[in-house]
């Protein structure tokens, strides 16, 4: 016997063994189909008994193991079903010799046997014959199953008559000797007369008897016959029967304890129903008192049913069968029994849970030598080895058997290799080697398991699938050892996988579809995210020009969680929120979005990535993949990826893809626990217009210094104080929306300097008319940029104009010739230049112009989107004012303004203002400019409504008034200057102070005098004759916010002889008609009262009225401050009646 059957467990013992084979030509699946049926009748209850009877089929069996049958009757084929097609009654004669030809190879030991006959009809398939059964078709059998129940009662009851035969034998009859087939030679001429010889006959047949009692259901008599054996056996030495009697007693004593088999789930029986009707109570295990004697055995087991020793304990077995197989070795023949025998105790071992005594006897079966095996019984060996060991929890061990086993289906004596076996083999070592096909389950916590083994045998997973003419399993393969070995493998190794991952995926690119196998596996796919390493991702905001913004007041609500409290402590985190978080800024539909990753190469070379790109969902998204190289080990490294969202909604980045070494990879963030990310979902909102702004003025090369926003542009220019320069925006739709709205607004940055007027000012009406603007057209807007800043506050220089004569604070320079500055003792030793810097020091102006704009799906919506110009302006001083003084002016209503002006430029510059002389000053030059103005009615300057009065500080609105005020004396005056081909304006509301403005202002109460119909003042003389009646009028305007009167008032006329005498005795040459009084009663606000009188001139002369208030006049005049009572003198001269031809 050379063929060991490595699926053998102890309880096949108890079954019998059919043949079941096809004569003539049978299809295979119809064989196959037949035979199925035929096993499924594995156990038949035995009529008018309690036994079971076990059957084994086997399809093909060797008949040189038929003759194993005395030794172990298990081994012997009992029963034959042949299966066959019979077209027509013509074949019937050859098929019939066919099946008797066939039961002739088994002829000796067949208890029973069948023909199943396919097709045949007709008078032959009538016959009634118990031996043959005849079928219309393969279809067409419903009793099958019940034709072999009946084939294996046959067998029973020829089974039990031997049973009963072999069991009776009286022991005064000749008993047979039972041998093995390679003893047969041994035993001629031994002398069969010999004690030794008669005890060897008597041990084998109760070892054949018990054999035949566990095979027809009669455990207990089976155990005592192989004790019975094992007594007699021992003491003549016969080791190999000996052996085969302690394994039927260790089988018998396994199906007893393990009912339910010991062949694993696949071939595992039912629980045999009828075992405990061996055992009729209890009491039957209990002790005897005989007990077995060495002598002769008597025939009658009945005085030996319940031995407690009888079945063996679960460690007695293990013994017996380790005593069992020691024997069998003694013997080379017995090879196949011995390796069973391992087989058969290492599944009782493992369900008993002794796996290192399992091991024991696994170890013993490799070494048992089977003569020459072919290369398919070599291969049959190893993988049931690499099973067993599986089955004891030798998983390494199992693998290493199954991988020799995989190389022996490859071995250079194979003519044809079987490289598709040797792959599924290897593929099936995996597990042992804690290697998986998924790189997700692999990744999982820290390395399992031995990394060199590992990385061999995928290389020969790699190699057999090459083999297999199946590039794209290399290719998976080498991925998963990139993937998941990358930091096991050495420089050299990592260039020479990545090489031949080249060669593999020129022939067949790798992606991310499941590979499939012919027998259903499934590989999943390999990303390789570790080439490179990405270690975070951060999506970035949109560049500040293009950020949308939501309306005010359409802010939605923004609480990410329900709750009635405005706060609370606890924060509920869940895991994987930062990346379901939602980030606050937004992305807009049409635009490019970016996101940084920040990337490592970990190979010791160049790595190309061909492409790389985002993986997204929720809104539709065009990836635009870029290909980067990456230098040897590079370090952290920033990568941005964009795209283009064409829809609006949330859009989630669920990862990247990319192409390295020709497999494509889409590596989800969700599987890369180790990446940083500060949020992976971003609204994106309906699409925007895009503006572009271009300006006329040159870009500024440094930034703003108040940089807390960000600007889209800035302009640098310089200008001197007062000039006003012109600057030219245009603004271009580069969207594809039409632009709808533009609003422009702008905001001072640096709040220290004193500013005046408005810094820039711009018209939008003619802009806004050209809305909306389609893409692609453009609109300009001309802004005028305008500096006047006050340069008159340096202490230096104030220093310096007064070392040098002129007075700034004191009193007016009374010689109006030109004076120059001369440069300070101290600073002429530096150089002239560093004494300028003491006053000729720049000052900037910053300032930020904010263009909101919106259009298109996003207007809305409600957003908008907003560019910001910076405007830096560089301001150097021109002409300031060092000092302002007023002097009256002949006229009530006029006065002159005293300006000391100071030219600070390097340059000559001429001062203009309205109606005065140019004035030249020379760089560096101060001069006086004395201008004549008419005083100022500040009333009606508008005033602040009530509303603003009531909630604005009142410093600030006193600061409000007099800048008001300043701004109306310094645009009468009008004062220009001119340097060369610039000019601007000189403003003088920095120095004005209180009591000036006091000095300019028209007073609230305006009287008019008007003599004989001619209005008077200083520098007007009224004529008059002689004689005539003069009419006087006083008219009283009153432009306070109160009533005033009512007003007493006396005309005194008086003479002045201009050398400091004033006559005012002049009763013979002035008379009045009335009263010299006049009364003014109550003028209320904005209306006037007009007061008649009449002077009588008696001589020729020049004469001056004195209008005065009478002291006793109603109380209020005198609350009011005096200079509301401004009076203009009147000058009359009286002449003779005729004309005079001289003029005064």
């Amino acid at each position: 016997m050379s063929i060991p059957d490595y699926m053998q467990c102890a309880e096949d013992h108890q079954t019998v063994l059919v043949v079941v084979q096809p004569v003539g030509i049978v299809p295979e699946d119809e064989f196959f189909r037949i035979y199925k049926r035929i096993t499924s009748v594995a156990q038949v209850s035995i009529r008018d008994s309690q036994r079971n009877l076990y059957i084994r089929y086997r399809h093909h069996y060797l008949p040189e193991n038929n003759e194993w049958g005395d030794f172990q009757t298990h081994r012997k084929v009992v029963g034959l079903i042949s299966v066959t097609t019979c077209g027509s009654a013509k074949e019937w004669p050859q098929t019939s010799d066919r099946f008797h030809c066939q039961k002739d190879v088994f002829g000796a030991t067949l208890y029973d046997s069948r023909l199943l006959v396919f097709g045949l009809q007709g008078e032959i398939a009538e016959q009634q014959r118990t031996d043959v059964a005849f079928y219309p078709s393969y279809d067409d059998c419903p009793d099958v199953e019940k034709r072999v129940e009946d084939f294996v009662e046959s067998i029973f009851i020829v089974l039990e008559s031997k049973r009963l035969d072999r069991a009776t034998d009286k022991s005064g009859d000749k008993i047979p000797l039972l041998c093995v087939p390679f003893e047969k030679k041994d035993f001629v001429g031994l002398d069969t007369d010999s004690r030794h010889y008669k005890k060897c006959c008597q041990g084998r047949m109760r070892k054949h008897v018990g054999d035949l009692c566990l095979q027809a259901g009669m455990l207990q008599d089976a155990l005592v016959h192989y004790h019975m054996a094992v007594e007699l056996l021992r003491s003549v030495n016969d080791f190999l029967w000996l052996g085969a009697a302690l394994e039927g007693l260790c089988s018998a004593s396994v199906i007893f304890h393990y009912p339910g088999g010991t062949a694993g789930k696949a071939s595992g029986r039912e629980p045999s129903l009828s075992l405990m009707s061996f055992f009729p109570s209890p009491l039957s295990l209990s002790p005897p008192s005989g007990a077995l004697t060495a002598n002769g055995i008597s025939a009658d087991t009945s005085s030996e049913i319940g031995r407690a020793k009888n079945c063996l304990g679960p460690e007695d077995i293990i013994e017996k069968y380790k005593e069992s197989i020691s024997y069998y070795g003694k013997y080379k023949n017995a090879g196949v029994i011995e390796l069973e025998a391992c087989v058969k105790a290492v599944r009782v071992l493992a369900i008993q849970k002794r796996v290192m005594e399992a091991s024991e006897f696994l170890q013993n079966a490799v070494y048992i030598n089977l003569g020459q095996l072919s290369e398919e019984e070599k291969i049959q060996r190893y993988s049931i080895l690499s099973e067993l060991y599986h089955l004891i929890g030798f998983h390494r061990k199992s693998a290493f058997f199954k991988r020799v086993a995989a190389m022996q289906c490859v071995a250079p004596t194979i003519p044809e290799p079987g490289w598709r076996a040797c792959y599924k083999l290897l593929l099936e070592t995996l597990p042992g080697y804690s290697l998986c096909l998924d790189p997700k389950d692999f990744s999982k916590g820290s390395h399992r398991g031995w990394a060199a083994v590992q990385v061999r045998l995928l290389h020969e997973l790699v190699y057999a699938s090459r083999r297999m003419g199946n590039p794209g399993l290399s290719v998976r393969h080498l991925s998963f050892l990139l993937q998941t070995m990358l930091d096991l493998l050495s420089d050299q190794e990592k260039k020479e996988v990545t090489q031949s991952l080249e060669n593999y995926t020129s022939k067949c690119p790798g992606g991310m579809e499941v590979l499939t196998l012919p027998d259903g596996l499934k590989l999943p796919p390999v990303p390789l995210s570790k080439l490179p390493i990405v270690r975070s991702v951060k999506l970035l905001d949109l560049p500040v020009s293009l950020r949308p913004h939501k309306q005010k007041g359409l802010l939605e609500n923004n609480l990410s969680s329900k709750s009635p409290f405005i706060y609370s402590p606890i924060i509920m985190h869940t895991r994987g929120e930062e990346r379901t978080k939602k980030i606050e800024f937004r992305w807009v539909q049409g635009d490019v979005c970016e996101v940084q990753l920040m990337v490592y190469n970990p190979m010791p070379f160049e790595l190309r990535v061909e492409h790389m790109g985002l993986l997204t969902s929720g809104v539709e998204f065009e990836a635009l993949p870029a290909a980067l190289s990456l230098p040897a080990e590079s370090g952290l490294y920033p990568v941005t990826l964009v795209g283009v969202p064409r829809t609006a909604g949330n859009i989630n980045i669920n990862g990247y893809h990319t192409s390295v070494f020709g497999v494509t990879s889409d590596c989800l963030l969700d599987g890369l626990p180790s990446v940083r990310t500060s949020g992976c979902v971003v609204e994106v909102i309906p699409s925007l217009p895009r503006l572009q702004l271009s300006t006329s003025l040159p870009r500024s090369a440094h930034p703003l210094r108040p940089s807390k926003e960000e600007l889209s542009s800035s302009v640098s220019v310089q200008l001197f104080n007062g000039e006003t320069q012109q600057l030219t925006i245009t603004l271009e739709n580069i969207g594809s929306e039409d632009l709808e709205t533009l609003e422009v607004t702008s905001k001072t940055c640096n709040t220290k300097e004193k500013l005046f007027g408005e810094f820039l000012s711009w018209d939008l009406e003619e802009a806004v008319s050209q809305l909306p603007l389609k893409p692609g057209q453009s609109v300009t807007l001309t802004v005028n940029v305008k500096v006047r800043l006050d340069f008159s506050g340096g202490e230096n220089l104030l220093q310096d104009l007064n070392d040098d004569g002129i007075s700034v604070t004191g009193l007016p320079i009374s010689s109006p010739l030109r004076q120059v500055l001369k440069p300070r003792a101290e600073t002429k030793a530096l150089g002239s230049e560093s004494s300028k810097t003491d006053y000729n020091h720049v000052k900037t102006l910053e300032a930020v112009m904010t263009f909101k704009y919106s259009g298109g799906a996003g207007k809305v919506e409600g957003y908008y989107r907003h560019l910001s110009l910076g405007v830096h302006v560089d301001v150097e001083p021109s002409v300031f004012f060092t000092r302002v003084s007023t002097l009256p002016a002949t006229r009530t209503r006029q006065c002159h303004l005293l300006l000391d002006v100071f030219n600070s430029t390097e340059h000559e510059l001429m001062v203009s203002a309205n109606n005065n002389q140019d004035l030249v000053l020379h760089p560096s030059e101060c001069q006086r400019m004395a201008i004549q103005v008419a005083k100022f009615d500040f009333h009606t300057l508008p005033q602040p409504d009530q509303e603003a009065v009531r909630y604005t500080n009142p410093k600030l609105l006193e600061e409000e008034r007099l800048h008001a005020q300043a701004s109306m004396i310094s645009s009468t005056l009008g004062i220009t200057w001119n340097i060369i081909s610039f000019d601007g304006e000189a403003s003088v509301e920095g120095v004005l102070n209180q009591l000036v403005l006091e000095h300019l202002q028209l007073a609230p109460l305006q009287w008019d005098v008007v003599v004989n119909g001619k209005p008077c003042d200083c520098d007007i003389i009224a004529d008059c004759k002689v004689g005539d009646a003069v009419p006087l009028e006083v008219k009283l305007t009153n432009r306070s916010k109160n009533a005033v009167g009512p007003f007493a008032l006396t005309v005194v006329p008086f003479q002045d002889y201009q050398n400091g005498v004033q006559n005012y005795d002049l009763q013979d040459a002035v008379t009045f008609i009335g009263s010299n009084t006049f009364y003014i009663d109550t003028v209320k606000p904005t209306e006037n009262s007009v007061c008649m009188g009449a002077l009588l001139f008696l001589y020729t002369g020049d004469f001056y009225l004195n209008i005065k208030f009478q002291d006793d006049s109603a109380g209020q005049g005198k609350e009011l401050p005096p200079s509301w009572f401004g009076l203009p003198s009147v000058h009359i001269k009286a002449l003779e009646v005729r004309p005079l031809s001289e003029h005064h």
